[in-house]
């Protein structure tokens, strides 16, 4: 299976900076969006669809500190690397105390920045494949202990639920085909044509999310498999 694209969203008014940027990443091989104002800032980035955001803290209508303060308060886990042209010691600890992951002063070498990022991902990764818990939405899932809730009532998932919900866990974003499934999840190493996978999806949506009919988490990718967007 091909790599996933990484996403960034870059969230920057300077609109010769969000040109080199874009071009730059897009070049590195990721995906990119451009937020232009702190408002849209918060709006896009509380949406579970990037890896990582490049955050200015000069912007008009809502600095980036506060865009930084409010996903977090929105529990959005996503990695924050700051930009800004300030370059005393207090601008950094207070970025860093709310909730960004690194902070770059500008002008900045476009190289080291892209180093950043690659280490932050990598670290994203990491902390994804080792996580013995995960908070979604309102579902709170602790896979050591077995015991997942959401809304604050437990849900009882049984043993097959919860290691499919791990693997989902575990490949956020990643396209999973029915027969990667079957292998990773029921150890099956072929199958013939059948509803296993859609059936044990099918569960998971009615029991943990919100409206199950329209899920935001686990996404059909039609005609290909699913993808988990937490």
């Amino acid at each position: 299976m091909p790599e996933l694209r990484r996403r960034i969203l870059i969230v920057e008014d300077e609109d010769s900076l969000v040109i080199t940027l874009r071009d730059r990443f897009q070049s590195e091989g990721y995906d990119v969006e451009v937020a232009f104002d702190g408002d849209a800032a918060v709006d896009l980035g509380s949406q579970p669809r990037f890896d990582l955001i490049v955050l200015d803290v000069a912007l008009p209508r809502k600095n980036g500190y506060d865009v930084c303060r409010d996903l977090r308060a929105r529990r959005v886990q996503t990695p924050v690397l700051m930009l800004t042209a300030r370059g005393q010691v207090v601008d950094r600890v207070v970025g860093l105390k709310l909730g960004a992951d690194d902070y770059l002063t500008k002008p900045f070498d476009m190289s080291e920045l892209l180093a950043r990022i690659e280490a932050l991902l990598r670290r994203a990764r990491s902390a994804a494949a080792s996580a013995d818990a995960v908070v979604f939405g309102s579902v709170h899932a602790d896979f050591r202990s077995a015991v997942v809730s959401r809304d604050g009532r437990q849900v009882e998932l049984s043993g097959l639920e919860l290691k499919l919900l791990r693997y989902f866990v575990e490949h956020r974003g990643a396209l999973l085909t029915r027969d990667e499934l079957l292998e990773k999840v029921w150890g099956y190493d072929a199958m013939p044509v059948t509803r296993t996978v859609d059936v044990h999806v099918a569960s998971l949506r009615q029991k943990l999310e919100a409206n199950p009919s329209r899920p935001q988490h686990f996404v059909t990718v039609h005609g290909l498999g699913y993808k988990f967007m937490g």
